[in-house]
């Protein structure tokens, strides 16, 4: 069962804001997102992401750091190991129920549909720099802690 466990907590869901932050060096949160990078890397874990992610990283970067900021971010992740979930219609259904019923909090649809695909496929911990996914009850992955 140990074997199971570790499996299991060694992945993790990437979101935007950590993309953001490992993409622009002048950005505040630069070394600790390069710290978690780091400890993924060395410790093996399996990174997810999903595509709606994917399409908000990559407007964020083409409106805060131009065209090849964001370009380059979509040919690393062609060419990284992460798995890029496509959002499922039971998945957006899940999270337009998540919205309805955390009306007390600011989540977005992206943020409802990874909640809604961290909880189907099982991924406890998120690399986010986004306190959404700790109201809701997911594990921030820090640079020591998981």
């Amino acid at each position: 069962m140990r074997n199971l466990h570790t499996f299991t907590s060694r992945r993790v869901l990437v979101d935007t804001s950590a993309y953001f932050a490992l993409s622009d060096r002048t950005e505040s949160r630069f070394p600790d997102a390069q710290a978690v990078h780091g400890r993924l890397v060395a410790e093996r874990w399996r990174l997810f992401t999903t595509n709606f992610i994917v399409a908000e990283t990559h407007a964020l970067l083409l409106t805060r750091l131009g065209y090849s900021y964001a370009l380059r971010f979509l040919n690393q992740l062609d060419q990284s190991p992460t798995v890029v979930v496509r959002v499922a219609v039971r998945d957006e259904q899940q999270a337009r129920t998540i919205l309805h019923q955390y009306t007390d909090k600011a989540f977005s649809l992206t943020d409802a549909t990874s909640f809604a695909i961290m909880e189907r496929l099982k991924i406890p911990s998120v690399f986010t720099f986004d306190h959404h996914f700790a109201h809701y009850g997911f594990s921030l992955l820090t640079a020591t802690h998981s």
